[in-house]
């Protein structure tokens, strides 16, 4: 691979990654509401799926994608919905009268488990995640080159300006915090989140090949 190759990857990268969207939207909620120790574990969820989904599409995913259409329309759909369920949670997340410390989990099932697991399952959904592994990424590994290196590059380049986002969206949400020790606060927070969230639904239902 050679050096302007890799200048365009991490350009386009770097502009792919920094854009809002539910990878980084999750990260900073979960940092608003339970600190940016728990929001690593978001953050943990995420990139392992993506990881996943750069090595798979190493292998064929965007041939597959482009032989069977529906497949990508099945995942697209599921993860619409799983956006929309998890919108809905968010709009209906129970608040306390007066919160004391907003660094605290409100409850037992927002453990470091449970928010990897959400967070790997919305980075799985996310269209732009896919899209990104299956068409974009394959691009940029040369046939005429040794696949492996190239790849190992690729992906740390990948890893690297990716978590670096996450990091700078999960202290802007640890910023936030500050704000949601009221009530009226935190419950306008859920329901602002939790309506992005239901509209990156409608979107990704929406969209067309």
């Amino acid at each position: 691979m050679n050096f302007n190759t890799w200048v365009l990857f991490f350009g386009m990268t770097f502009v792919v990654s920094a854009t809002p969207g539910p990878n980084m939207l999750l990260v900073m909620s979960s940092s608003a509401r339970f600190g940016v120790r728990a929001a690593v574990a978001t953050m943990a969820g995420c990139m392992s799926s993506l990881l996943v989904m750069m090595s798979i599409s190493a292998a064929g995913l965007g041939a597959l994608l482009h032989a069977f259409p529906a497949v990508f329309d099945v995942l697209r759909l599921a993860g619409a919905a799983y956006l929309a369920y998890l919108g809905v949670l968010c709009w209906r997340a129970p608040v306390q009268e007066a919160v004391s410390d907003p660094q605290a989990p409100s409850a037992a099932s927002h453990s470091a488990r449970a928010l990897y697991r959400q967070g790997a399952m919305v980075a799985a959904s996310n269209p732009k995640a896919m899209l990104f592994a299956a068409a974009f990424f394959p691009q940029f590994i040369h046939a005429d080159s040794a696949p492996l290196p190239q790849f190992a590059i690729l992906l740390a380049t990948f890893t690297v300006i990716e978590v670096s986002w996450y990091f700078v969206y999960a202290f802007s949400g640890h910023k936030l915090s500050q704000y949601l020790q009221r009530a009226p606060v935190m419950r306008m927070f859920n329901r602002l989140t939790g309506g992005v969230f239901i509209g990156f639904a409608g979107l990704m239902a929406a969209v067309r090949d």
